[in-house]
């Protein structure tokens, strides 16, 4: 069934790249160009391992008129960094989610908050539908970074330097969970009931390792590539948050591009996508009894306990002021077709 939903996704995200009328020829694609994409993720990550295949359906399929030069493991800028270097110039693509982009645009905290999309094909048919052509033409317009597309993550789980099932929200009173620097994901391990602790994710496996923070939020393939699963004891499955990473391209650089580098560029983030999203839902099915082996308990937590809680502390604060309440309500209905 997965593959099939898979393919379903794959298919609607190639009918809308194709709806912008591009057509890549041969002698039409301009002047040679460059792309510099920055990395926060090791190299080893699905997703880094994404944008090599990017990398290498474009510089195939441009005949070498587009180079993609990919520097992973923060070689160029930090976590906190990746997304304004880009904006600004100093960069040409990366990627980035919502979580990175509420300073400049607060309505998009919507798609950061816990429990907003039930799956991954809710997730994936939001974000490479209309709701996302929409939602990443707007960020283009405020703040000159423009998304492609959306990548699967992964659906993001609790794990602990500590044997503790986290049941519902009030057992992780007291926890010090590493959250990344900004206020929306700040906000998030909060609405889930933890003491957010920001932590730069270079910076992650050292703080679990000496007990700076108790625990972290990632995605089962993220746990397993950067080796978390080494100094930690338990993982609760939460799926509090279908993660994304959205590739995105400064804006003035997409402009400057043809029509028809423009559409090799979509038809690599196509490629990146299908690889990403394949090899993360496959991981996911897999990694369970990989970390039972290593050692790990795992444990499910109360769902409909948690997705009560959270959501409730972001439509009861301040948190949800900005937000689309026309758009959120599309995203509710249309969920209602992925519920499992």
């Amino acid at each position: 069934m997965k593959k099939k939903l898979v393919a379903m996704a794959l298919s609607t995200a190639m009918i809308l790249t194709g709806a912008l009328g591009l057509t890549a020829q041969a002698d039409d694609l301009g002047d040679p160009v460059t792309l510099t994409v920055t990395l926060t993720a090791v190299s080893t990550d699905t997703h880094a391992q994404a944008m090599q295949k990017l990398k290498e359906y474009v510089e195939d399929k441009s005949g070498g008129n587009i180079t993609v030069d990919v520097y992973t493991d923060a070689q160029l800028f930090s976590q906190e960094e990746e997304a304004t270097a880009v904006a600004g110039g100093d960069a040409d693509m990366t990627l980035t989610s919502a979580s990175w982009l509420t300073t400049g645009s607060p309505w998009i905290s919507m798609f950061t908050a816990g429990y907003l999309f039930n799956s991954y094909d809710h997730m994936t048919n939001t974000l490479n539908g209309d709701i996302g052509q929409e939602v990443f033409q707007k960020v283009s317009d405020e703040q000159g970074l423009y998304p492609l597309g959306a990548w699967y993550l992964g659906s993001r789980e609790i794990s602990l330097g500590q044997d503790k099932e986290i049941k519902t929200p009030e057992d992780l009173n007291g926890i010090n969970l590493r959250m990344p620097n900004t206020d929306a994901w700040l906000f998030l391990g909060s609405a889930l009931g933890a003491n957010p602790t920001p932590v730069s994710f270079s910076e992650l496996y050292l703080a679990l390792q000496t007990g700076t923070v108790d625990g972290q939020d990632n995605p089962l393939g993220t746990v397993e590539s950067a080796k978390f699963y080494e100094v930690q004891d338990s993982i609760t499955l939460t799926h509090h948050l279908v993660d994304s990473v959205w590739p995105a391209i400064n804006t003035e650089k997409w402009n400057s591009l043809t029509e028809a580098q423009q559409q090799i560029l979509l038809e690599g983030v196509e490629e990146g996508r299908k690889y990403c999203d394949e090899t993360n839902l496959q991981k996911e099915e897999e990694l369970v009894d990989f970390f039972k082996e290593q050692g790990l308990s795992i444990y499910e937590a109360d769902i409909p306990a948690f997705q009560e809680h959270v959501l409730n502390e972001y439509l009861n604060s301040d948190f949800s002021a900005d937000w689309d309440m026309d758009v959120y309500q599309q995203i509710v209905d249309l969920g209602e077709e992925y519920k499992k």
